[in-house]
């Protein structure tokens, strides 16, 4: 099947009659495209151009394509979108754009959705903090922006207005506009949520001119980023305002070809910052220490409070997926008891707002519903829990493979009861755990592995479980020194725990926890213990202990679980696997 055909506009500001024009003659001389996409203000700058706007709106002049704008300002716009808004068929969640009229749909906020097989997510308005209805995004639009993107696969298009700050950096000079500056039109926001998004696509208007850059490269991806500028519809240097492209969705892609990269491909412009002045320090702990560069996300200058009005709204990512991977940049509220009411059915937009728009169109639940473990996907007596990854049972622990595995034979340690964490856990259930972690240590050793054990004790996080990641023995000197590393970035330091053996060590341990704040700890080669005590408002990202042994083993693209997920038959595969070799160690055998 045939890529879909898509056409790409900058700012229309109202230039309608030449817009389509335009798009009718592609259409007829190079085409069929299947939709157009437009990016910058698409209404016009004064009221002498409504009349041409409303023909178009009222239907009475044709629209030859599927168009979608995410350009919400400009004259007409607040009475036109106002009435959009109204439209029933309008109401609630419409991500794919909210119908004007027949082939004319507007992307409200921010969102994601899928068109003819491409993923193509949205940023509409410009930065802005005059709190106007229409034109400006919201803090709200940003953080739901990158929860939706943090979703499995891969963003192919992102639509912004503005450019991104930086997007010059590491580009080749002679491909840049004469008098092109990264000073005005750009925004810095955009920045943060491409180097996040990683789309394939990056298309932005609002700048007035045309720029094609190199396609670049992204940290913990293997895939490149092409950015394009459009110049505005009109414009009176007859810089391009239309541009084709017919990209193979990402879905439908093998690894191979998603991983192809042009000769001309560059850095990351989003990368291109000073290094701090102690990085040569850093370098020297360790050379065995992974490339800095895998950990610009924990740089302390990003770091947030948890505060103002947001916080007592709910995080959509945590919320549905029990798991925020902003950690410092999220403005919402991780609520567990929020969570657990999604996991029975209730409707997000119920549990944030107490209201949903939808009312009976909506398929989930508008009240809360009573229950308990049942929906944990942790407790062997759950119908949810996936027993085809358990290795291994005892009397109050069990074992299983981890699903998105950072490697092979990476496993869980978690408690047979829906226990919080392993450190407030009854006395027994620490004997078979520390049994456990032993046969463990002794199972990798025989494959000249040494093994990391690391928990995010988060207070309400419920079901507990200890993760167990083999690493090549002689990177095992390395791992102290790269959480110390990660650790600094994010503006903390360790505490060390050190102990002749693993059961003394977590004594230490268990005795420091009050059971009042989170805590994140690491059991390293050798018995040394790093804790770190998290304060109540500290934010911290969850998927920390992957993330640092993903850059530790060169593996940065497998940090997000979600990026591994197996098939059930693989996954069953590799369960049975490691039971067979790791059956005369096991002491549950």
């Amino acid at each position: 099947m045939a890529p879909p055909r898509i056409l790409l506009c900058g700012d229309p500001i109202g230039h309608l009659n030449q817009l389509f024009k335009r798009v009718t003659s592609v259409n007829k001389s190079t085409g069929p495209f299947d939709a157009l996409l437009c990016v910058g203000q698409f209404f016009p700058d004064s009221s002498d151009r409504l009349e041409e706007l409303t023909e178009y709106v009222d239907g009475r002049k044709n629209i030859p394509l599927p168009t979608y704008f995410i350009g919400d300002y400009g004259a007409g716009a607040v009475k036109v979108l106002t009435a959009a808004a109204k439209e029933n068929g309008n109401l609630g969640f419409k991500m794919d754009g909210l119908k004007i009229r027949d082939n004319l749909f507007w992307l409200k906020g921010s969102g994601k959705f899928v068109l003819h097989g491409l993923s193509v997510a949205y940023l509409s308005g410009r930065k802005s903090s005059s709190g106007v209805m229409y034109g400006t995004y919201s803090q709200d639009d940003v953080d739901a922006l990158r929860a939706l993107a943090e979703e499995p696969g891969i963003i192919d298009i992102f639509l912004t207005n503005e450019w991104p700050s930086g997007v010059l950096n590491r580009a080749s000079t002679s491909d840049i506009p004469p008098g092109l500056s990264d000073s005005s039109g750009s925004d810095p926001i955009i920045s943060e949520l491409v180097a996040e998004i990683k789309p394939r696509y990056h298309v932005a208007g609002a700048k007035g001119v045309f720029y094609a850059r190199e396609p670049y490269v992204n940290v913990d991806a293997a895939h490149v980023t092409r950015f394009i500028g459009l110049a505005a519809v009109g414009n009176a240097s007859k810089q391009k305002f239309i541009h084709a492209i017919s990209p193979t969705p990402a879905s439908t892609m093998s690894s191979t070809e998603i991983s192809t990269k042009p000769p001309n491909t560059t850095l990351s412009p989003y990368t291109f910052v000073e290094r701090p002045a102690n990085a040569h320090e850093a370098e020297k702990r360790s050379a065995d220490v992974a490339n800095d560069s895998q950990y610009w996300r924990y740089d302390v200058s990003k770091r947030q409070k948890v505060g103002g009005g947001d916080s007592a709204r709910l995080c959509f990512k945590f919320v549905s997926s029990d798991s925020c991977p902003q950690g410092d940049k999220c403005h919402f509220n991780h609520d567990m008891d929020a969570r657990t009411q999604s996991m029975r059915g209730v409707c997000f937009e119920f549990l944030n707002k107490g209201k949903c728009e939808r009312g009976e169109g909506c398929n989930r639940k508008h009240s809360l519903q009573e229950g308990r473990s049942k929906e944990c996907w942790f407790c062997l007596s759950s119908p949810n829990v996936e027993s085809h990854l358990i290795t291994s049972v005892g009397e109050n622990c069990y074992c299983a493979l981890a699903k998105g595995p950072l490697v092979p034979d990476h496993v869980l340690i978690l408690p047979i009861e829906h226990l919080p964490n392993t450190l407030s856990s009854p006395p027994e259930f620490e004997i078979e755990l520390v049994k456990l972690q032993n046969s463990l240590r002794a199972y990798f050793k025989s494959r000249k592995k040494e093994v990391v054990f690391f928990e995010w004790v988060y207070l309400k996080t419920s079901h507990a479980n200890l993760q167990a990641i083999p690493i090549p023995s002689n990177r095992a000197s390395a791992v102290k020194d790269i959480f110390n590393l990660a650790a600094e970035k994010l503006g903390f330091k360790f505490m060390e725990l050190k102990s002749d053996n693993s059961l003394e060590g977590r004594r230490l341990l268990r005795d420091q926890f009050d059971g009042k704040f989170s805590v994140f700890y690491v059991e390293l080669p050798g018995g040394t213990i790093l804790s770190h005590t998290v304060e109540e408002n500290e934010k911290f990202p969850v998927q920390f202990g992957r993330e640092v042994l993903a850059g530790l083993l060169n593996m940065a693209d497998r940090a997000d679980w979600r990026n591994c997920k197996l098939d059930k038959e693989e996954e069953i595969k590799m369960v049975e696997r490691f039971k067979s070799s790791f059956q005369e160690y096991d002491p549950n055998e």
